[in-house]
């Protein structure tokens, strides 16, 4: 059985109520690179772990549809044919 390792990166940088995500996948052919942001509304507390955990979670979702997209270009290219049913 092949073992491989794909590693997920995350940097998340906050200024004022903007809290920014960036997450790298590496260890594939390609360096896949998403980011998610997250804003705190003025009238509530800015509380710096919860828009850390929505930006993060943006970043990976959007890494996610990456991955989709590249699955479905090698799909098609080994198979000639146009992918319609891809679960995600």
């Amino acid at each position: 059985m092949a073992h491989e390792t794909w590693n997920v990166h995350i940097a998340i940088d906050t200024s004022d109520r903007l809290t920014r995500a960036e997450a790298r996948l590496e260890g594939k052919d390609e360096v896949y690179v998403a980011e998610g942001t997250a804003r705190a509304n003025p009238s509530d507390e800015n509380v710096l772990d919860i828009g850390a955990e929505l930006a993060t979670a943006r970043a990976l979702s959007e890494l996610s549809h990456q991955l989709v997209h590249s699955t479905i270009r090698d799909i098609e290219a080994h198979t000639h044919e146009r992918v319609t049913h891809l679960r995600v």
